[in-house]
């Protein structure tokens, strides 16, 4: 055995770290051609080890995958690290943003990069004319009613009546609006989730911007 081939023996091939790097984030080779860039047939065949990738490409799939590219040369690790990350809520502790059509209250804001969005949601709107444009955001959520009637309204599906008890799931990215269908109050939990590690702070500056082109107006 040369002794550039006894370096290399027993070290993971590049195929198999992309894989375990991929895999240990729970996404799929279209979510990762979608971030990088890179065609899903390009990365099935880096990942069963038919293909090389230049330093260029390397760079746009370790960015789409948020690691370094160092990482996708090391070994994968058989178990993820234990973060030991926690966080109480007390009883209206958070960060809340009030709007014409929402009233918000995000939880465990001293967490950063939180893979989960926990929202106490007040609504206010009682029409889409009201409410104006669909929103619209990367990732997915799930909304649980708790007070009132919710009228879901999403861009390519009818309208959904919910009531104390029911729940939708849907892609965020689709555009959505959750509005108070009933005579009193309307409450809910709402929890987005997302690839994008600064999420709580692009779903507060999303708000925020919807609510200063209201105020201009």
């Amino acid at each position: 055995m040369t002794e550039a081939a006894d370096l290399t023996a027993g070290r993971p091939s590049l195929g198999e770290c992309v894989r375990a790097a991929r895999q240990s984030q729970g996404l799929t080779l279209k979510e990762v051609s979608a971030r990088s860039g890179l065609a899903i047939s390009t990365l099935s065949k880096v990942e069963n080890g038919q293909m090389s990738l230049t330093y260029d490409k390397l760079l746009a799939l370790s960015e789409g995958l948020r690691v370094s590219v160092a990482t996708l040369f090391e070994a994968p690790s058989a178990t993820r690290p234990v973060t030991a990350r926690r966080s109480i809520s007390r009883a209206g502790g958070g960060r809340r943003l009030r709007t014409d059509w929402y009233e918000y209250l995000y939880q465990f804001t001293d967490i950063a990069r939180k893979r989960m969005i926990p929202i106490m949601a007040e609504l206010h709107a009682r029409s889409i004319a009201e409410f104006g444009d669909l929103i619209r955001h990367t990732g997915e959520e799930y909304c649980y009613v708790l007070e009132g009637k919710v009228e879901v309204h999403t861009e390519f599906y009818e309208p959904d009546l919910l009531e104390p008890g029911d729940g939708i799931y849907l892609d965020s990215t689709m555009g959505h609006a959750y509005l108070n269908a009933g005579e009193g109050a309307a409450r809910a939990i709402v929890v987005c989730s997302g690839i994008d590690p600064d999420l709580d702070a692009a779903l507060i500056a999303l708000l925020s911007g919807r609510l200063r082109g209201a105020a201009s107006s």
